[in-house]
């Protein structure tokens, strides 16, 4: 690992890199306190002129624009701020790989960290758009090497004309935010709360909090129906998530012979050459690891005879996201009673994925897959049939206690996209052509659960899969993968084998 990158200038770029004689100032890495005049003039010159020019702009500058017309038409007269988010420390002078806001990204298409969308109002129903970035790193200054984060510690970024031709909105220096919001004129203004710190306080005198957490409502829902290009990503997502999978049986002899994180590190390989990165923490969760929703230690243990439960999603450069699970015999064969188990989700899938389909109700899925599953449990006497029928367990949840979850969400930027959404836009909306969402219903039997016989004990298992509402039905954008267990046994025999 590199020297600490602590930065060694005042926060003033103007100042960046000098002292009150204007001597440069080193890092605060033990090894340079301060530079030489020479090394610091030396440092000022003799760099070649690599400003970019005629660059196209991004595949989604047009859809960005689309998605910022509907923000504007909603508020107008009112000044939007959408902060993309900071830098987050890990421990000490790290920080955690950054992740842009997905508010941020779905209207302006940029990934970068500490900027900010702007819209000003324009006239009585308009605004005018502006994106407030980092621009490259002065060289005079010497903030480019001297800074902590400066250019020649973490790499390149572009220029404010750069980023003008890639995202068609102009761009200015993020370090003035604070100060032209503040000395703009008089409007209401809202922001997106939970970014950045540092402009909601410089905002605090005019913000008004429900109306803040309104327009993160209103953009968390302008994210429910996706465009076509948004389609294509989570294709894209789906496929690189298909290859994954692949990757991870192809090696289950590692993992086993290791433990859940040989798996976990599998599929992040994949998803960091396909992609950005993981969409969440994969669960690897191996025997009775799979009873527990959110396994994401992935530190046990990987046996034979036993069932893998792999939740896992690539996300896109684009910052799109799989999310698809699938539920393996980690020996490559299911036997009697993990078949009967897995028969009865993967029945229950299949009924969800059914349900879905333009006009029908968000929650249509999740009742028909819970509906099959209520009547195996009964079926296999886990559930009283003298004294419940379907209608009554169904009535009184009781399959919850080995069903446990909802089946399914919205999928997109965030893997529980459109989250704030309304719920009258959401989880009591119909369904509409573009949305994309999950289908996951799943049985799980805790070790310690003693309502159920001991062979049932340890054993969880979940399929899902993601899947497009279509104008005449639904297209399922993980079926790469097997589902039927006989599918599931020959395709890890193909690969092992």
């Amino acid at each position: 690992m590199t020297e600490d990158r602590t930065p060694a200038v005042a926060e003033n770029p103007e100042a960046a890199g000098t002292d009150g004689d204007e001597r440069p100032k080193g890092r605060k890495n033990g090894l340079y306190d301060e530079v030489s005049d020479e090394l610091a003039a030396s440092m000022k010159t003799g760099w070649d002129d690599t400003e970019l020019h005629g660059l196209a702009p991004v595949a989604q500058a047009g859809y960005a624009a689309e998605r910022r017309a509907k923000l504007s038409a909603a508020y107008p007269g009112e000044r939007l701020v959408v902060p993309a988010g900071n830098l987050r420390v890990r421990a000490n002078d790290t920080e955690y790989a950054f992740r842009a806001a997905s508010e941020y990204v779905h209207l302006t298409g940029d990934r970068t960290e500490d900027a900010v969308l702007v819209a000003e109002p324009a006239g009585a129903t308009g605004h005018d758009f502006s994106l407030y970035l980092l621009p490259r790193s002065n060289r005079e200054n010497g903030e480019f090497w001297l800074d902590g984060n400066g250019e020649l510690w973490v790499g390149r970024r572009h220029s404010l004309d750069e980023a003008q031709q890639l995202y068609g909105l102009p761009a200015r220096d993020v370090r003035k935010a604070a100060e032209e919001l503040k000395a703009a004129a008089p409007a209401p203004t809202r922001i997106v709360r939970g970014y950045d710190a540092g402009l909601e306080a410089a905002l605090a005198g005019v913000l008004d909090e429900d109306k803040d957490t309104e327009l993160k409502e209103f953009l968390s829902g302008l994210r429910l129906v996706k465009d076509e290009w948004e389609i294509g990503e989570l294709r894209a997502a789906c496929t690189a998530t298909v290859n994954g999978f692949t990757d991870v049986v192809r090696e289950l002899g590692q993992a086993v012979a290791t433990s859940e994180r040989w798996i976990e590190g599998t599929f992040w390989r994949r998803a960091r050459v396909e992609g950005n990165d993981v969409g969440y923490g994969s669960i690897c969760a191996a025997g009775p690891h799979a009873t527990t929703l959110h396994w994401v230690r992935n530190d046990g243990d990987v046996r034979p005879g036993e069932l893998l439960l792999l939740d896992a999603g690539v996300e896109t450069n684009t910052l799109y996201t799989a999310d698809v699970t699938r539920t393996l015999p980690i020996n490559g064969r299911f036997d009697e009673l993990q078949r009967k188990i897995y028969q009865a989700v993967y029945d229950a899938q299949e009924a969800g994925i059914a349900a879905v389909r333009p006009g029908g109700r968000f929650r249509d899925f999740h009742d028909a897959s819970q509906r099959v599953l209520a009547e195996r449990l009964l079926a296999w006497g886990l559930l009283d049939a003298t004294v419940y029928d379907v209608e009554k367990v169904l009535e009184l949840g009781l399959q919850r206690r080995w069903t446990l979850h909802g089946t399914g969400h919205m999928l997109g930027l965030d893997v529980h996209d459109c989250a704030q959404a309304r719920r009258e836009s959401y989880v009591d909306a119909l369904l509409e052509p573009g949305m994309v969402l999950t289908v996951e219903p799943g049985l799980y039997f805790q070790q310690d659960d003693l309502t159920v016989p001991a062979e049932y004990r340890g054993i969880g298992v979940r399929i899902e899969d993601d899947i497009l509402v279509t104008a005449d039905g639904n297209e399922n954008l993980s079926a790469g993968l097997p589902r039927r267990a006989d599918e599931v046994e020959a395709w890890m025999a193909s690969l092992t084998g």
